[in-house]
């Protein structure tokens, strides 16, 4: 089961949409198309867009699966009390003194540009639980970094 925000289930129910009902019809007229052309064995253009279907495909099954398991969680039920999923939370990295903020999301919603961090990464991992005041060491690719949690909210 994956638990997201209702904005990250709108955001794939969106983007499914756009792969079923504008991608998919694209990639199954150059299919024709590349059929048209002749000899299926040598032609390039008709290899091409089979694995464009394919690849499309794909991509339109995992989005599918992951709507299909997909709760979209209440956040006013959450509490700040601690970190967890949806909650954004400001900290100060100890090793360089720069503060940051992040909110923990699902794996499907994370996104490093927009300062959404997935749950299942090791920052994320060491802060759950944790409350304003805490201290974190967590282990990442550039070393161990010390994170002091400064305010949490929703």
């Amino acid at each position: 089961m994956e638990y997201m925000s209702q904005e990250g289930y709108d955001k794939l129910v969106a983007e499914l949409h756009e792969l079923e009902y504008v991608e998919y019809p694209k990639v199954k007229e150059a299919l024709v198309e590349a059929r048209e052309k002749g000899d299926l064995s040598e032609n390039f253009e008709y290899h091409a867009a089979k694995r464009e279907q394919a690849k499309l495909i794909s991509r339109i099954r995992f989005k599918q699966r992951v709507l299909e398991f997909a709760r979209v969680i209440d956040t006013n039920r959450l509490n700040s009390d601690s970190v967890g999923l949806l909650t954004t939370v400001a900290m100060t990295n100890l090793n360089s003194e720069r503060k940051m903020t992040y909110t923990i999301v699902s794996p499907h919603e994370s996104n490093l540009l927009e300062n959404k961090l997935s749950i299942k990464s090791p920052i994320a991992q060491a802060l759950l639980g944790k409350k304003v005041g805490d201290t974190v060491e967590v282990e990442v690719p550039a070393g161990i970094q010390r994170f002091r949690i400064d305010e949490i909210r929703l």
